[in-house]
């Protein structure tokens, strides 16, 4: 249940009656109220191994997105940050899109493959297709309806890939779960993502490395034995984490430290609803959830001096705990739902009801 899950999570309790259409599906992976209302499956499910290889089908995406029926549906909401917005609505039928962001490995291959083994040969495969798919993804972004883009941003990207506006509705962040500690933080610093390159975690672990603070890391990844390898005390990896564990990490951390250049994040905001300020890398989406000097630090340029230099001009800093979770509730999962029904009712249908079901 990564960002793009937890959106969906959300979507499916605003429209209870929807079904819910998927190019892939990994069985046991998402929330029961997702799984049990998936009605269609795209041809990708079938093909070896795609559970763990779908990233070497990205050429069959777009034909994976067109194998979905449609046919009967009124309303089309896709969920998008590859390729699902490229599935065909019926003529007559509304397509609104929630753009987690244009494909940016295909956009912006740099962040993919500068980093990690075997770029040379995945970049070279991509330069292959990507004519095709840029063409596919631009013609795609121009059927739909409505564009509803994850940040600002993520906005100026689409404008800048598909010559389009769209509106801003940040995802959503369980503040009601994420909550503050009673106890004072801890000694640790914390890091939490995926284990792949265009996350830059190598640049966290290079910033402790050999130092006096600690940084315990969690989550797993492509790289994580390449990072574990790199990593020695006072580093240490935690691999996967419950929610609750989660929670518990980022109520005992001195700070977050966030080194991606991220479309929106929803790490960052998750540690703020917990009181705790984030040290984060000046760009993307951390510029939208992160006040600089208020509820964290960014840091300029992308490299571990930089963090590291930043993380002791933090430890100087009163942090108002209050403050840094009163921010935060604006990315929450109520503010979500009351922007996508003034969307929904403005834009789609003024008489649209809103029914959802308990959680």
């Amino acid at each position: 249940m990564r960002g793009g899950e937890k959106v969906l999570l959300e979507l499916a309790r605003l429209f209870p009656s929807a079904d819910v259409l998927a190019l892939l599906w990994n069985r046991g992976t998402v929330a029961g109220e997702i799984e049990k209302r998936v009605r269609q499956v795209s041809f990708l499910q079938k093909l070896p191994r795609a559970a763990t290889a779908y990233r070497y089908y990205l050429p069959l995406y777009p034909a994976a997105a067109r194998s979905l029926d449609l046919r009967g549906y009124d309303y089309v909401l896709s969920s998008s940050h590859a390729a699902a917005l490229g599935a065909r609505a019926a003529p007559g039928a509304v397509h609104v899109s929630y753009i987690h962001t244009p494909m940016r490995y295909l956009w912006e291959p740099e962040d993919y493959f500068q980093f990690g083994r075997g770029r040379r040969w995945k970049r070279a495969a991509l330069g292959l297709a990507a004519p095709y798919l840029r063409r596919w993804d631009r013609s795609s972004a121009a059927r739909v309806d409505h564009l509803v883009a994850n940040s600002e941003n993520v906005r100026q990207r689409i404008r800048r890939v598909w010559g389009r506006d769209a509106m801003v509705i940040p995802p959503p962040v369980d503040t009601d779960f994420f909550t503050p500690g009673g106890d004072a933080a801890g000694d640790y610093y914390l890091a939490v993502s995926s284990l792949e390159p265009y996350k830059r975690i190598d640049l966290a672990v290079d910033a402790f490395i050999g130092g006096s603070r600690r940084l315990l890391v969690a989550g797993k990844g492509t790289l994580e034995p390449e990072l574990r390898a790199r990593a020695r005390p006072p580093v240490e990896f935690l691999g996967e984490v419950s929610d609750e564990k989660l929670r518990e990490l980022y109520r005992g951390c001195r700070a977050l430290i966030f080194p991606a250049r991220e479309d929106f994040g929803l790490v960052p905001v998750e540690a703020q609803a917990c009181g705790r300020p984030v040290i984060c890398f000046g760009e993307g989406g951390a510029l939208e959830t992160v006040i600089d000097g208020v509820t964290g630090i960014h840091f300029r340029p992308q490299t571990a001096e930089a963090l590291a230099a930043t993380v002791r001009r933090a430890e100087s800093i009163p942090w108002d705990s209050g403050a840094i979770r009163r921010h935060s509730l604006q990315f929450s999962r109520q503010q979500f739902r009351a922007r996508m029904k003034t969307f929904w009712r403005g834009e789609i249908s003024e008489s649209w009801n809103f029914e959802e079901r308990s959680e």
